[in-house]
């Protein structure tokens, strides 16, 4: 259709990576396909309806909202474009999404995984996600030339939102590089080349590098994804007290709130926090109840020439009445 390839165009103008142009495209072809009526007849209707269709799919509601996101970015191209005399009819919808935390392996669990992978290339590719926090497509699309192992850095080029950044080596990770780099052969620039059967020496596809954690996952026994080891570098970093901006800045994150998302997560950091604080208040109210009372004299009035203080303890009452008593004795 006309409408959806000038929206291509529009995307390509400005600059988005190719996946997202493709996710776009595949997103308004579904719908395309569903719809019974013209584009320009499109109203709340039919959006409630696919909306329907989706549900009954039982597509995850992330997945949906994806869909009424690309929609609605659409249709206010197309009315954009086209100066169509209509209200966008994706504009009042959305989904209440649930707020997941982010899973990731304890310490312990990252070491054992870690134990199964024995290719060196595997290993590579696995240790910069759990201490780099790369994403899987950023490793995909990894360069020779990025990675400086003399100064233990990344640079990472057009990570998502087409941002760069340079992350940093650990030990065991620069290590793993350094063993995967003695064995590689080829010349190639992508950094991750398919080693075995008809595509050997070509980049590995991120879909690849998934099917090999598949593998790794079911070997170890451990629920794991890419993404489960970028979150486990966020973690051990929270739990060991790095700042929240410099955890952002090596994950690359646009907005802090996502890497804050961690915190809720981070126990370790959570409960040192808890116990240190509440040592303080324990010293604070434990310390008042330790020192010892004192007495509170209300104003007081005269009686018979006398001064006596009101509500006054027990003891102090009585002894004040024997006083008064011994007085008028004497007068």
């Amino acid at each position: 259709m006309e409408s959806t390839e000038s929206y291509r165009r529009s995307l390509t103008r400005r600059n988005c990576s190719p996946c997202t142009i493709k996710n776009y495209m595949n997103r308004i072809a579904h719908f395309t396909r569903w719809l019974r009526v013209p584009l320009c007849e499109v109203t709340r209707r039919e959006i409630g309806l696919y909306l329907d269709h989706l549900l009954r799919k039982r597509l995850n509601p992330n997945t949906i909202t994806c869909h009424l996101q690309t929609l609605h970015l659409f249709f206010d191209s197309v009315i954009d474009e086209e100066g169509m005399s209509m209200d966008n009819p994706v504009r009042t919808f959305s989904l209440r999404l649930p707020k997941p935390l982010p899973q990731s392996l304890k310490d312990n669990e990252a070491e054992r995984f870690l134990a199964v992978i024995t290719d060196a290339r595997d290993r590579a590719m696995f240790m910069l996600m759990l201490r780099s926090g790369l994403r899987v497509e950023e490793v995909a699309t990894l360069t020779v030339d990025a990675v400086d192992l003399r100064r233990r850095r990344v640079f990472v080029a057009s990570g998502k939102g087409a941002k760069d950044r340079v992350v940093y080596l650990s030990d065991d990770a620069k290590a793993a590089l350094a063993a995967y780099l003695a064995v590689r052969q080829s010349k190639a620039k992508r950094l991750f080349l398919v080693h075995k059967g008809p595509l050997t020496g070509t980049p590995i596809s991120v879909r690849g590098i998934q099917k090999r954690m598949e593998h790794y996952a079911h070997t170890s026994g451990f629920t794991v994804s890419c993404h489960t080891l970028r979150h486990t570098f966020a973690t051990q970093l929270l739990n060991a007290d790095a700042d929240l901006a410099t955890i952002q800045d090596l994950l690359g994150h646009e907005h802090i709130t996502t890497t804050q998302r961690y915190c809720r997560v981070a126990n370790l950091k959570v409960e040192r926090d808890y116990h240190k604080a509440m040592e303080v208040v324990l010293q604070k109210t434990q310390g008042k109840e330790d020192r010892p009372r004192e007495r509170v004299w209300s104003t007081p009035v005269r009686r018979g020439g006398t001064c006596i203080p009101l509500h006054a303890p027990a003891e102090d009452t009585e002894r004040s009445n024997e006083w008064v008593k011994e007085r008028r004795k004497r007068n």
